[in-house]
């Protein structure tokens, strides 16, 4: 080709060079590029390109790669700089795998550069099946993890992305999965953008995502994926947003075959390109050609969308040298390096929380003459992974972390004490290993029992085993026999530490009121069981926090199709939690004192706030010190209380560390009915602490807090 074509020299601008390759192609070699398995237009030099690739907690469905723990456990660190760090780590593997690939004259799907994650949804009901891929049920910090994360996968080259980053789904997406391709969303605009758009807004403004993809659902009654308000007037026209849109996969058939808004798959995908979407996970855009025929869209039209998934391939280097790409370099042995291995150990140990301690029964002694460890997750690798997950090379299942960590001559009994669930016909009898597990307990000085859920029991539509709810439990309890072989070992009457392995909160009551020490762990990826025993025998001091709520019983959960936000989350929940959003315990302990703000401010103004913490315990430990506003007003449209600030510090003991807070105005802000962002004038107050103070939190003994009221003023 000439060197005076626009689009293969490297010297101009992605979007110049999109335009002029774009302005070569007939409307048959469009067409196929605007679904996710693009092929090859030779005559112009365009490779085949598959645009579908899956990077949760780690690069998924690709083969070997390092797993990280999954989503909601990386929210448990309330870390977003660990976080970037896990993502960037994510999108090293990525790259060298996708370079891999091509050496090997390879295209296909899981080996692009263009990724759909993460999922910044709401974990709004425990029920959701998916809540366990979200960084829970909170904007604020939902937002701070999904900038840090897409930052991570993006890169920071000025000329060149790492990968793409596609935060999903937008918007106002959290189950029922059974009727997800059916449900509309009707919800207040205040709920609209004051809970469900506003990480998405954090990630396009502030984290430069380059794609977003659009739900399943429709919203006011119009699909999605079609959806003009969401795609055009908020995304584009309201947050500047100028990357890709893309759909879920099989979204735009549903806008013909159950929303019956269109007639046909020719509307369907002439609508949704117009309004907005210009990728399809599918091949309903296969009759855009039909569409153009009948007059139903242009050819203009569909290189709107064209250019921009060209610029986005133009962006992330695909059409230049691979020595003036910076990522292009990065080498295979990055893929599942020790590196990796240790990093997801750290983000593991982070994510853990620490829920009771009774007698400080925590840490344990390495040198116990004999610990039983009990339950069906003690050694099931399904708990460790979560889904969208890769393949490690090796992991460690919490049997095998203990048995690494304790002293020679301490002995291990295990015993998986039941399978999973009662009912699965795969399993072996429910109550059959009962008699072992009781015999197991009885001879040791310590029982730790490794319960909870995996992503059988918990996931997306179809891929769960409990098919009679899609994916979504219908019970938040822990699974029947579980709980019955828990009650059998505690009878024995030796101190038990209860290890959670899940995604979703678990009603674990008769635990709380009867178990010595209970610990969530989530799924916690490949170095989970490593993470989990450095957390039981000391080497790690836990400092993971709930991102959310665990209730007492669904009675205090609203319906799960409803998305009005009134009885939801810890921030307009107004019943008491078995553990609040934001609680975890710690082996230290921390003091706060000398809160200062400002008393008076005006309208427009940061807050800054300062605040001491101090380790007054005997061992070093990581404090997560949070910062929650609340309206003094008689308001009942705002929340009890939101987050609005989080630090992480570390301590040695007897050390204090000041700590300071700038909040600026948008977290001072309340939403309207309107949907509108405003600042009104009044009475607040500010909470900091390890906690949100609420009386739960303080029961459980999560420490001090310090309150301080200001006024805002016009």
């Amino acid at each position: 080709m000439s060197e005076d074509i626009t689009y293969i020299n490297t010297d101009l601008p992605a979007h110049e060079r999109a335009r002029d390759l774009v302005s070569r192609m007939t409307l048959e070699e469009k067409v196929p590029q605007l679904m996710h398995d693009a092929p090859a237009i030779e005559r112009l030099g365009v490779p085949a390109y598959n645009w579908w690739n899956e990077c949760l907690h780690g690069v998924g469905r690709a083969g070997t790669a390092t797993v990280f723990p999954q989503a909601i456990g990386m929210a448990a660190t309330w870390d977003p700089e660990l976080i970037h760090e896990v993502a960037t780590a994510i999108s090293d593997e990525a790259r060298a795998k996708h370079h891999e690939a091509l050496r090997q004259g390879e295209h296909g799907m899981y080996q692009g550069l263009t990724f759909w994650s993460p999922n910044i949804n709401i974990f709004r009901d425990p029920r959701w099946g998916r809540g366990h891929e979200t960084y829970g049920e909170d904007p604020y910090l939902t937002g701070r993890m999904g900038v840090a994360f897409v930052k991570g996968l993006q890169g920071d080259d000025p000329k060149y992305l790492k990968l793409v980053a596609t935060p999903k789904h937008f918007a106002a997406h959290s189950g029922p999965e059974a009727l997800r391709h059916e449900f509309n969303v009707n919800i207040s605009k205040k709920d609209l953008y004051e809970t469900y758009l506003p990480a998405f807004r954090e990630c396009v403004i502030e984290g430069k995502a380059e794609s977003v993809m659009g739900a399943y659902n429709s919203l006011y009654g119009d699909p999605c994926n079609a959806n003009r308000l969401l795609l055009q007037d908020i995304l584009r026209n309201e947050w500047g947003f100028d990357g890709y849109i893309v759909s879920d996969c099989g979204a735009i058939q549903d806008i013909h075959q159950s929303y019956k808004i269109t007639n046909c798959t020719a509307e369907s995908a002439a609508v949704s390109v117009k309004n907005g979407c210009d990728l399809e996970c599918g091949c309903v855009y296969a009759s855009l050609i039909n569409a153009v025929e009948k007059g139903l869209i242009t050819e203009k039209q569909i290189d709107i969308a064209l250019i921009r998934l060209f610029t986005a391939r133009f962006k992330l280097g695909m059409f230049d040298p691979p020595e003036s790409v910076l990522y292009a370099s990065i080498p295979y042995e990055t893929v599942d390096s020790d590196e990796n291995r240790e990093l997801a150990r750290e983000t593991a140990r982070q994510s853990i929380v620490l829920l009771k301690n009774n007698s400080r029964l925590l840490p344990l002694r390495k040198d116990l003459k004999t610990i039983a460890v009990i339950g069906p997750n003690a050694d099931a690798l399904d708990a460790l992974l979560g889904n969208y997950n890769g393949t490690p090379s090796k992991w460690v299942t919490p049997l095998q972390g203990i048995r690494s960590a304790v002293s020679i001559g301490t002995r291990i009994l295990y015993s998986k004490g039941c399978e999973l669930v009662e009912n699965d016909p795969a399993c072996l009898p429910a109550r059959k290993l009962f008699g072992e597990a009781v015999a197991a307990a009885q001879r040791s000085d310590v029982v730790i029992m490794c319960l909870g859920l995996t992503p059988l029991l918990e996931g997306e539509a179809g891929d769960a085993f409990n098919s009679d709810a899609s994916g979504d439990r219908l019970r938040i309890e822990l699974p029947e026999i579980q709980e019955v072989l828990l009650k059998t070992v505690t009878a024995v009457g030796k101190p038990v530490v209860l290890v959670l392995l899940n995604g979703g909160a678990l009603a674990i009551n008769w635990a709380q009121d009867n178990v010595d020490s209970i610990v969530e762990a989530w799924y916690p990826g490949e170095e989970g069981g490593s993470a989990i025993a450095d957390i039981l025998f000391g080497d790690y001091n836990p400092s993971g926090r709930l991102p959310v709520t665990f209730y007492k019983s669904l009675d205090d959960v609203p319906d799960f199709a409803n998305y009005d936000m009134e009885g939801r989350t810890y921030r307009y929940f107004r019943g008491k939690p078995l553990y609040p959003f934001g609680f975890g315990l710690s082996y230290t302990h921390f003091k706060y004192t000398d809160l200062t703000i400002s008393q008076s401010i005006k309208s427009g103004d940061d807050l800054i706030v300062y605040v001491k913490v101090t380790n007054t315990g005997d061992c070093m430990g990581n404090e997560v010190a949070q910062v929650y506003l609340s309206s003094l007003e008689e308001q009942r449209d705002v929340p009890i209380r939101k987050l609005v600030g989080i630090q992480r510090v570390t301590l040695s003991p007897s050390e204090t560390k000041d700590i300071r807070f700038t909040l600026m105005p948008n977290l001072l802000s309340s939403v309207d009915n309107g949907g509108n962002l405003v600042q009104r004038p009044g009475k607040y107050k500010i909470t900091v602490g390890g906690s949100q103070g609420d009386s739960r939190s303080i029961a459980l003994g999560a420490g001090n807090v310090l309150e301080c009221e200001f006024e805002l003023s016009g």
